[in-house]
């Protein structure tokens, strides 16, 4: 699958292609569906299926300082879209000017100047363009006049078509918050993870048997809230040849029982402590919240908790 980093960096020659455009953040269920319908179109078209996405989040640019909590990194997001069958991701600098773009014009620009769009698919709810003011008809309007289709798919979720039960990435981020972890993942048909490198902390957890990897996360991250996780520790995620994915009990939060103050994300893989993770980039998955943070009255109460902790991990990703 080919990457682009703006519009200077698709091909001269391009040729006609479908494209499906939005941030993609989660590549949740919903979002998969209007993917494959795309590459669907694409191949039934002979033409190559493009997605279309931004970086930053639009938010961030529009309402400074309300940037969401991100379910994917973009490495994350374009191996996902790969997966589906995506030819091209065509990352495009979110900026003030770009925001200002009338609808018009991003279509003329982007969608027909350099996509050469034979077919644009997208969420029947997308909505685009300076202060959102294009919709599915305006869209579909202007491909009359440059010769393109339209494609709306319905984002209708897991219990029916309600608009409070569309799959969404903000109603993934929410359950994600609320510590839901299993809701979201029936949502984004795939365990949530975390992504970052591994940094040295306190130590604390090899001097009590149980060596645990602190991840320090990647701006933004959607960081379920604090508690304790079955799931999964994926190593070396930029190195797939290395890459090994094992199942972990997770603890998020300040680690009350010593005082902490800093919020950490600690992974432990259950029965290893011949692991040397320190500098690499990792992945936490998560399956299932198993209790919350507690401050213990002793450490040998904290290790007594910590032993049915990893038995309850074990169970859980033992019938994963």
């Amino acid at each position: 699958m080919e990457r682009w980093h703006g519009t200077a960096e698709v091909p001269q020659d391009f040729g006609p292609s479908v494209v499906t455009i939005g941030v993609f953040d989660g590549v949740h269920r919903g979002h998969r569906e209007v993917v494959r319908t795309a590459v669907a179109r694409g191949r039934a078209l002979g033409v190559p299926t493009v997605v279309l996405t931004f970086d930053p989040h639009p938010s961030e640019i529009v309402r400074p300082g309300s940037h969401p909590p991100l379910l994917t990194t973009q490495r994350h997001r374009a191996e996902l879209l790969a997966s589906e069958g995506v030819d091209a991701v065509l990352v495009l600098p979110f900026s003030l000017e770009v925001s200002r773009w009338a609808p018009e014009e991003f279509i003329r620009l982007v969608l027909v100047e350099h996509l050469h769009a034979r077919a644009v698919v997208v969420g029947a709810n997308f909505r685009f363009g300076h202060r959102a003011a294009g919709d599915v008809t305006a869209l579909q309007e202007a491909g009359g006049r440059y010769g393109f289709e339209v494609v709306p798919v319905s984002l209708k979720g897991p219990e029916g078509e309600s608009a409070d039960n569309r799959f969404s990435s903000t109603r993934v981020r929410a359950r994600v918050g609320d510590g839901a972890v299993d809701e979201a993942e029936v949502l984004l048909g795939r365990p949530h993870r975390v992504e970052g490198v591994v940094v040295r902390g306190d130590q604390r957890g090899r001097e009590l048997g149980y060596p645990t990897a602190n991840v320090e996360t990647v701006p933004f991250a959607a960081i379920p809230t604090d508690g304790v996780y079955a799931g999964w520790l994926i190593t070396d995620v930029d190195k797939p040849e290395k890459s090994v994915r094992l199942p972990a009990a997770i603890s998020i939060g300040t680690n009350p029982t010593f005082d902490g103050v800093d919020r950490r994300v600690e992974a432990y893989a259950l029965d290893r402590d011949d692991l040397d993770l320190y500098g690499t980039h990792v992945a936490v998955e998560f399956t299932a919240r198993i209790r919350d943070t507690l401050k213990f009255d002793s450490v040998e109460a904290l290790l007594v908790r910590m032993a049915d902790d990893c038995k309850i991990a074990r169970e859980i990703t033992d019938a994963a």
